[in-house]
């Protein structure tokens, strides 16, 4: 039998906690690079937008809904409605796959934090800059080469450590850490902030970031773009908010909680932005911010870090910061998305959830380990492309489809408004942007993602076509049967005199 579930300390906890796991790199690298792809302010513009209309409600839909249930994403949407329970296993399955390489991500920061110290011998040095990350992690750029780079496998180990001890005792463990991990990154942004704001041609990366470029809003991948950008910044369809919600007192205030949530989540981009465009307007690479997040961090950053003075040792010190930064951004995000799935799978088998969380990690850091060989860049690229640009958009669309159709969105208002006096999600709001705003947009975005492999690119993402089938097409289907798998085994387990717990959604 499982433990009594547990509960956050404090309201301020949970707000730290949400705001950890919805803040993290996308937040620093994504978010600039798609503000430079599209103009800026006009970017930021529909950004803002669309967190109004789509972000917010959806992350009060979840949130409510586990505070209500206490239960993570599988059991949550089988309160819900029974029939809908597959769609709370296929967002806590692709949780799973994006942890196993979110992770190495996380491994290469880290790594990145000592390499960064040989920019004191790079001044001016931009190619050598570039190529720091090429050669610590070996990479072939594609699906070739599988060697292990001995750093990198440290680098892995330490990550998963750190993520381990973060939630080994849950909402409890989450809670002690995120007093720190939430604020640190913070003041590491201000700090780079008044650097980059400083340096000649800060004022123009600034003006570049957010005044409006009329002419972007003719480009239907600016709305694309945003839509999907607010989506993967909240942690919403990722099992994580059930999880979070899960973990809530019944005097909980969600509405004005999830305002807090996300515009924390808003402001952390915005600061990433002008750290990004300030530090490129002063170094004169404005034009070189991609909106591949990677590219950004890994290959163009380290060029303009070592561009920053003629001092080696400060633009070292400078790399370092801004690794720290990332590190204390990816740690929140990475261990969040392992105890959405723990949440899910304790609910479900009754297991003791620590035992729960330390089979995850251990069977998620021995997948991981693809993601570390010389060609696990190409891998994780193709791995991180269909989680994001599929499973979760489709994810999106079945939760709107089982709240809005399958159940009630008025009830879930109800619980959205339970305890708040001052601010009330007003009813045409949620109503609108979870029955129809939301999952249409969604399938707009599905329907682009789709004509853009199969029409644009002929079907083929980047890499050989049996890499994509088995890293896309086959963890896609994975992901969205892994239901079926959780009720193959549920049957089964009832043979053997396992009960499984009645879920009723009581008015």
């Amino acid at each position: 039998m499982a433990e009594t579930r547990s509960t956050w300390a404090s309201r301020g906890t949970f707000i730290l906690a949400a705001v950890g796991s919805a803040v993290g790199l996308g937040n620093a690298w994504r978010f600039p690079g798609l503000a430079a792809k599209h103009g800026g302010g006009t970017f930021l513009l529909v950004y803002l937008l669309a967190l109004l209309v789509m972000g917010i409600p959806l992350l009060m839909m979840e949130v409510s809904i586990a505070r209500k249930l206490h239960k993570g994403a599988g059991d949550s949407l089988r309160g819900v409605n029974r029939k809908m329970e597959f769609v709370g296993w296929a967002a806590t399955g692709n949780a799973f796959v994006i942890v196993t390489y979110y992770a190495v991500v996380f491994a290469w920061v880290l790594l990145m934090i000592v390499y960064a110290l040989q920019f004191a011998g790079m001044t001016g040095n931009s190619e050598a800059a570039s190529n720091v990350f090429a050669n610590v992690t070996q990479t072939t750029w594609d699906v070739t080469g599988y060697t292990i780079p001995i750093p990198v496998f440290i680098a892995l180990v330490v990550a998963w450590l750190l993520m381990y001890l973060c939630i080994k005792d849950g909402a409890q463990s989450v809670g002690k850490v995120v007093k720190y991990t939430v604020f640190l990154p913070v003041i590491l942004l201000i700090i780079m902030a008044v650097k980059g704001c400083t340096m000649p041609g800060a004022m123009e990366g600034l003006y570049r970031f957010f005044v409006p470029q009329l002419a972007a809003f003719s480009d239907p991948t600016l709305w694309v773009d945003a839509i999907g950008q607010v989506f993967y910044s909240l942690s919403i369809m990722m099992a994580i908010m059930f999880a979070y919600g899960s973990y809530l007192s019944e005097e909980s205030n969600v509405a004005v909680d999830c305002v807090i949530i996300a515009l924390s989540d808003a402001a952390v981009s915005v600061l990433s932005g002008i750290v990004m465009f300030s530090t490129m307007g002063g170094v004169g690479m404005l034009d070189n911010i991609s909106e591949s997040g990677i590219a950004t961090a890994f290959i163009i950053y380290p060029q303009a870090i070592v561009n920053l003075t003629k001092v080696g040792w400060f633009n070292a010190l400078f790399g370092v910061i801004f690794y720290l930064m990332l590190s204390t951004l990816a740690i929140d995000s990475a261990f969040s998305i392992i105890e959405g799935v723990s949440a899910s799978v304790s609910d479900k088998f009754k297991i003791d959830p620590k035992k729960t969380t330390r089979i995850i990690c251990v069977v998620a850091a021995v997948i991981s380990l693809l993601y570390t060989t010389r060609a696990g860049l190409a891998w994780l690229d193709i791995v991180d492309s269909w989680t994001n640009q599929i499973n979760l958009i489709l994810i999106g669309v079945l939760e709107c489809f089982a709240i809005g159709w399958c159940f009630s969105t008025d009830k879930v208002l109800k619980e959205i408004n339970r305890n708040t006096t001052k601010f009330k999600m007003p009813r045409f709001w949620f109503h609108i942007s979870v029955k129809y705003i939301s999952p249409i947009l969604l399938i707009v975005l599905f329907c682009w993602n789709m004509y853009n492999l199969f029409v644009i690119k002929g079907g083929v993402y980047s890499y050989a076509i049996w890499a994509e089938a088995i890293a896309g097409w086959l963890v896609s289907i994975l992901v969205f049967t892994s239901g079926l798998w959780v009720r193959l085994i549920v049957n089964h387990k009832k043979k053997n005199g396992f009960v499984e717990e009645e879920i009723v959604w009581k008015d």
